[in-house]
């Protein structure tokens, strides 16, 4: 199943995506995905929404989300698939982490300010869902409209990292508590984009060896932001640790993301991927369910 053309990974208007959950859906219909998934950042609204436009195309939709987290400092995100989404326990988890969120902003836009670019949060909110999910991208575009920079890769460069004017640190989720939630509501958790984060080997060490001892399945091998020599280094990690293997453009929008949706190149050969949890389900071309019985005994025996 190396060769399925799933894309587990991209955002929406309910976060930080440009477009709807149908036109996502139908782009990754005409991409020629064949499993995917809705993860919008520490928000669940938009899941019966995305999923009743997959399968209104006949598009396999399984359940997801992007979590932040802090771990030794960084920002790490973290996946999760198959979950339930109406899940009280988890829901209530992402509304917390999301109001830390809107301080964040509006710490954001004192700096811009004092830099010299005033009104930048009151741009930003304007892009946003709501005052809760303002994101870096959203003063990003805000910046790019505006003329202060020509795209959004040279926002983050010159305002939005570390050391610079519009970056604000903040403390997210931990990563047991992320990985609680997914598990906890049913579904199976991933590292996102392994490569982006900023760690030494031995910190790097440590958090895929805290996440699986929380009970982490997956780690996304292949995705938009990877480079080939990544993709190999992650499928060897994937494989020390026991782990799935996951694979998602995380698409945001047109001419912003530099990978489609459906457009990434297979996982590499032997790791196993995370969709073999959902098997049986693909097989009879029908979208898992939240806590399919079986599924996670499926996700155990593969690893």
């Amino acid at each position: 199943m190396h060769s399925l053309n799933a894309d587990l990974h991209c955002h929406s208007t309910a976060s930080d995506g440009s477009l709807t959950p149908g036109e996502l859906a139908s782009r990754a219909r005409e991409g020629g995905v064949r499993l995917w998934s809705l993860t919008d950042h520490d928000e669940l609204v938009a899941q019966h929404e995305a999923r009743a436009a997959a399968e209104s195309l006949g598009l396999a939709y399984v359940s997801g989300v992007e979590v932040s987290v802090t771990f030794i400092g960084e920002t790490v995100h973290i996946l999760g698939f198959g979950f339930d989404p109406d899940d009280e326990a988890f829901a209530a988890g992402l509304a917390a982490l999301r109001a830390g969120r809107a301080d964040r902003a509006r710490e954001m836009g004192e700096s811009l300010a004092a830099a010299g670019i005033p009104g930048a949060y009151e741009g930003a909110l304007a892009l946003a869902p709501n005052p809760d999910l303002v994101s870096r991208t959203h003063f990003a575009r805000f910046l790019v409209e505006n003329g202060h920079c020509a795209n959004v890769h040279e926002v983050f460069t010159r305002f939005l990292k570390e050391g610079k004017p519009g970056f604000v640190p903040h403390r997210w989720a931990s990563l047991g508590e992320a990985v609680r939630w997914i598990t906890g509501a049913g579904g199976v958790a991933a590292i996102a984009h392994p490569a982006r984060y900023r760690f030494s080997p031995n910190e790097e060490f440590a958090l895929f060896s805290e996440f699986q001892g929380h009970g982490g399945r997956a780690v996304e091998v292949t995705c938009g932001s990877h480079f080939p020599d990544e993709v190999k280094r992650y499928a060897e990690t994937a494989l020390e640790f026991g782990l799935m293997a996951s694979r998602g453009s995380d698409f945001h929008a047109p001419g912003e993301s530099r990978t489609p949706l459906g457009t990434l190149p297979d996982l590499p050969p032997g790791v196993t991927p995370l969709w073999t949890v959902w098997a049986d389900t693909l097989e009879g071309r029908r979208s898992p369910r939240p806590g399919e019985p079986g599924a996670l005994a499926a996700a155990t025996a593969a690893a």
